[in-house]
Order: C-alpha cells, then sequence, then structure tokens
C-alpha cells in the first residue's frame, strides 16, 4: 500500500512541475495552452504517463503531442532536477479523451431526457 501511495504522491508532483514548466517555459507554438489531467507512474518509476487535453482548437492533439515529445527530454530533466530525483521517469504524453467522450455521452443524455419530455407533453 505505502509504495502505491508513493507513486501517487510522485505523480501528482510531477503533474504540478510539469504544469509549470509547460505554461512558462515550453516555446513550441504547436503546444500552447494544455491541461494536463493525470500522471501514470509505471510501478518501477521509469515511466510516467502524462494525460493531457488541448485548451482551446488551436492546434489538434496530434500537433500537440507532437510539440510535448519534442520537449520531453528536457521537461524530464526539469522534473527530475525540481523534484530531486535520482531517476526522473521517461515522459510519454497521451491524449486525454475521456473528456471528450464524457461531453459526447452527456450530450446524449440530455437529448434522450429532452426527447422523453416532449412525448409527455401533451400538443
Amino acid at each position: 500500500m505505502a509504495g502505491k501511495a508513493r507513486q501517487q504522491r510522485i505523480g501528482a508532483e510531477i503533474q504540478r512541475v510539469l504544469s509549470e514548466l509547460i505554461a512558462r517555459e515550453v516555446k513550441d507554438p504547436r503546444v500552447g495552452m494544455v491541461t494536463l489531467t493525470a500522471v501514470k507512474l509505471s510501478p518501477d518509476a521509469s515511466v510516467a504517463q502524462v494525460f493531457f487535453v488541448p485548451f482551446g482548437d488551436r492546434h489538434p492533439a496530434d500537433e500537440v503531442a507532437a510539440g510535448l515529445e519534442r520537449a520531453a527530454g528536457y521537461l524530464r530533466g526539469e522534473v527530475g532536477r525540481r523534484l530531486a530525483l535520482r531517476h526522473a521517469p521517461r515522459l510519454e504524453f497521451v491524449f486525454d479523451s475521456s473528456i471528450g467522450e464524457a461531453i459526447r455521452l452527456t450530450s446524449l443524455i440530455d437529448r434522450a431526457v429532452r426527447d422523453d419530455q416532449h412525448k409527455d407533453d401533451p400538443a
């Protein structure tokens, strides 16, 4: 249990540091504004999957991912330095499609509720 709690704590710190670094240090125009939704650390802490969502529609997710991958080496080094990690994890950036899927499902539910209300309305 303690190992999992430690992984979650380190993941949260990596997310915090990466959010700052991406906002302030990454100059790649493809990246722009990005929301980091989660960081999942592998059991041996050698790899960190960083889930992201582009903020706005300026660049598609694949372009943002390419920009983040290009900056991954720099970001990894800075994460290691700022968190004083002996071995900084390799960063893998993954588009988080769960938010888009949640929005889609919510709209489907809203439409079904509206349709049911229209059926019940005596017109």
